[in-house]
């Protein structure tokens, strides 16, 4: 069996790998940075254990066996809830059948426990007609959660709405109409609201994604649909705001192959929710071509595949990618459901999510983890829940009025109620013990439900003159931040909130000071979907350790897991990736001879199946017209170029002129063994799925072996990854290396549309076997010509 973690790939350059590394151990070492959580002050309410300080993946190990598709909130009784794709999760204690939409819950984020499913077969609703159920995305608004989750079947989205994250769960039927309007199947949903208010529904898959307005109580879509994504398997949009930005995440390629899952999570941002959507070469997602943007991909160590992704922000402000990923050692789940029911494993994975240059990216490029890694800040340094000692360990400031509540879903709660006439525009101020650092995040759970009311997170407080208060302010309207130095008001900022606003209900504001910069957000569910944002610069004199706490005014206002964490170190450079080292002359051709390669004695060069007919070689170029031939599975008619590799690690490189103007016509490098063991980079043509006959030009990164669960391993399976935009002058790249200790051959894909900018892709994987040999190819379907201008191997660096 294959390891079961490796920290590092060899595609960093042994500089960088160190790098990492020292990185990796600071990073343990200086809590908070990173997600490293700190400990509880003094006075602390906090009522759970200390949270893990480090965590390997996959997180969902020991309560479920498998966990695709994962949505995560935090429920507002300060515990994060995650809900998976319907799946035979408990196939090791001994189950057949599978869990409808199985929800796990945790204090950390890192190790969770069971907590039941949202359907079982006695309250499944009719109207499924008996399909599995997908994909869950998980809101709240309103005092509900909104779970949408999709309908195969029924090639629809469903949602049920619960007052707590395990339900009971209300069935609210289908969220789409029929037809949805999107050319696409119908699943794969994702909810997000604007800053105005406005909600929408992002979903589709097979190959494009859509989105639409929804109405206010968040049940259907309505009005007009927008394409705004389209390639080969695009699915799983996920959309955050950030700054003047949307981004939609999502994955494409194959998610539920096996160890030939080419899954991988990628990104486009647009200034407007609905598009357009460009990834991070400018290219237009809607655009007929492979995208770049890559947020997670297959980096050579235990996981394969990784994708459909959620996000999660901690205490500290740090912001985590929710994904599942195929490990290695174990693709395949056993058959169930008596036999009939056969699925790749996919637990979940959970890795900080960095933002470099205004871009999100796992680990600066470093790809899934699967060592220890610092965890997530999910214990405040100062403040709690209140669920289990109420107001033990707080104190009043000014008016009077705080006093201890429970409900089913926020268990135990602050409330506030004026003591004695005279006493409602009075602030009243109830602060956890301690301080806070300076910089940090502070967030609270607000309500009022008084018209004349309001409710703050109070953060560097001193007193009630020398405090910083974001206030949710009913007579007004608005997000207000109030700032008071010295007794004296520095001034406040007031920011609309939506006409549809919910007072009544739980919101989320948070502040982030760093500096003198604080940035205020109300949303209510923290997944990046504020309906108020606001920033501002402080005096110096503002900036300080202080006490955090829940501020009220009036009747009516309600706090809940308030407290304040170390604000998180942002990373700022992606992890460096290696180049090609020395040029290696005889492994090389320029192709400024006069013979065609492998027709010529002692040429180095040999054919499979050739010389293809139609190959020439003239000014400095091989030109080879595309074959109506296959290297695909048993049909192995293709005529393949080749030559011997160098010993040891090498990247071979291409310039490739290509053309192609109908589905399947293919050309490119090869990395290969015989015809059933290989590694393919090329510029192919594919047909887009409900595309009215439109097809897309892709960086194919493919690989063919044995499926390694079937016994003896010998099936031959077939997968791609898709790497950047494609071009008709483009440049190829396959990095190899022999990972000795492991005993496999490792290829990471890489593509250029001038040369000198480089999209890097993910890594395939193949146990050795037998040597590999340096190739070209140019196939599939006949009708237009490949040039390649030259192969270049060189050294590793």
């Amino acid at each position: 069996m294959r390891r079961t973690r490796r920290t590092h790939s060899r595609f960093l350059p042994r500089w960088a790998a160190g790098a990492a590394a020292l990185v990796w151990i600071l990073t343990l070492a200086s809590a908070p940075s990173h997600g490293a959580p700190s400990g509880p002050a003094a006075g602390s309410t906090r009522s759970r254990p200390a949270a893990a300080t480090t965590y390997t993946n996959p997180v969902s190990k020991g309560a479920v066996d498998t966990f695709p598709d994962p949505a995560v909130i935090r429920g507002k009784d300060g515990l994060w809830y995650a809900y998976g794709t319907q799946n035979p999760v408990m196939q090791s204690k001994g189950e057949d059948g599978e869990r409808m939409l199985p929800i796990l819950r945790s204090a950390d984020m890192v190790t969770w426990e069971y907590a039941g499913e949202v359907f079982t077969p006695a309250n499944k609703p009719a109207w499924h007609q008996g399909s599995r159920l997908w994909a869950p995305d998980v809101r709240y608004a309103a005092g509900l959660y909104h779970l949408y989750y999709s309908v195969p079947g029924r090639n629809t989205v469903g949602l049920v709405t619960s007052a707590t994250p395990t339900g009971p769960w209300t069935d609210r039927g289908a969220v789409l109409p029929s037809p949805s309007g999107c050319p696409a199947g119908n699943i794969d949903q994702a909810q997000f609201t604007d800053t105005d208010g406005t909600p929408y529904l992002y979903w589709g898959s097979y190959d494009t994604i859509c989105v639409a307005r929804m109405n206010a109580d968040l049940t259907r879509t309505e009005g007009e649909v927008t394409q705004v994504a389209r390639g080969r398997r695009v699915e799983g949009g996920f959309v955050v705001r950030r700054d003047d930005f949307y981004y939609l995440f999502y994955s494409d390629a194959g998610c539920c192959d096996g160890a030939y899952s080419g899954y991988q999570v990628k990104v486009g941002r647009s200034t407007s929710p609905t598009g357009p959507f460009t990834d991070d070469e400018g290219t237009d997602l809607m655009a007929l071509t492979s995208k770049a943007g890559v947020v997670a991909g297959a980096n050579g160590n235990r996981w394969i595949g990784p994708g459909h992704n959620s996000l999660q922000t901690d205490l500290a402000g740090q912001d985590w990618l929710v994904y599942h990923g195929i490990p290695t050692e174990s693709p395949d789940l056993a058959p169930a459901s008596n036999g009939t029911l056969k699925l790749t494993r996919r637990p979940m994975l959970v890795d900080r999510l960095d933002w470099i240059d205004g871009w999100p990216v796992v680990r600066a490029g470093a790809g899934p983890s699967d060592g220890p890694t610092a965890a997530p800040v999910t214990s405040p340094v100062a403040g709690g829940t209140f669920n289990d000692t109420g107001l033990k360990g707080w104190r009043t400031e000014g008016a009077s009025g705080w006093s201890a509540a429970t409900d089913p879903d926020a268990r135990g709660y602050a409330t506030h109620t004026p003591a004695g006439s005279g006493s409602g525009t009075s602030t009243s101020y109830l602060l956890a013990g301690g301080r806070a650092p300076a910089a940090l995040r502070a967030e609270a759970d607000l309500r009022v439900t008084s018209a004349d009311g309001a409710a703050g997170l109070t953060v560097a407080h001193r007193d009630p003159g020398n405090r910083i208060v974001a206030w949710l302010d009913r007579t007004r309207g608005a997000l207000v931040t109030d700032v008071r130095v010295g007794g004296r008001s520095r001034g406040e900022q007031v920011t609309a909130l939506p006409s549809g606003f919910s007072w009544d209900t739980w919101n989320n504001v948070s502040v982030e000071l760093r500096g003198t910069r604080l940035t205020a957000e109300v949303s209510g569910d923290r997944l990046r979907d504020p309906v108020a944002v606001q920033s501002r610069d402080l005096p110096a004199a503002a900036v300080r350790e202080g006490a955090v706490g829940a501020v009220a005014r009036g009747a009516g206002a309600a706090a809940d897991n308030v407290g304040a964490a170390a604000l998180y170190r942002p990373v700022t450079e992606r992890v460096a990736t290696a180049g090609p080292g020395p040029l290696l002359p005889g492994h090389s051709d320029e192709f400024d001879g006069a013979s065609v390669p492998g027709t010529d004695a002692g040429s180095p060069w040999q054919w499979v199946r050739g010389p293809a007919a139609g190959v020439e070689v003239s000014g400095g170029a091989l030109s080879w017209p595309t074959q109506d031939a296959e290297l695909y599975l048993g049909d192995n008619t293709a005529s393949v170029l080749l030559r011997d590799a160098p010993k040891g690690d090498y990247t071979v490189e291409t310039k490739l002129r290509f053309a192609p103007d109908r589905a399947a016509q293919q050309a490119g490098l090869v990395l290969f063994e015989n015809d059933d063991r290989w590694f393919k980079l090329v510029h192919s043509v594919l047909p887009l799925t409900n595309g009215n006959g439109a097809v897309l030009d892709v960086s194919e990164f493919g690989k063919e072996g044995e499926r390694p669960t079937t016994t003896p391993p010998t099936a031959v399976a077939n997968a791609p990854m898709f790497g950047g935009p494609t071009a008709d002058t483009m440049w190829l790249r396959m990095a190899y290396h022999r990972d000795t200790a492991h005993g496999e051959h490792e290829v990471r894909a890489s593509t250029s549309r001038d040369g000198v900018h480089w999209s890097a892709g993910g890594v395939w994987t193949l146990p050795v076997r037998g040597e590999l040999r340096i190739g070209l190819v140019s196939h599939n379907r006949s009708g237009t010509t490949a040039e390649f201008d030259y192969v270049r191997t060189y050294a590793a660096p």
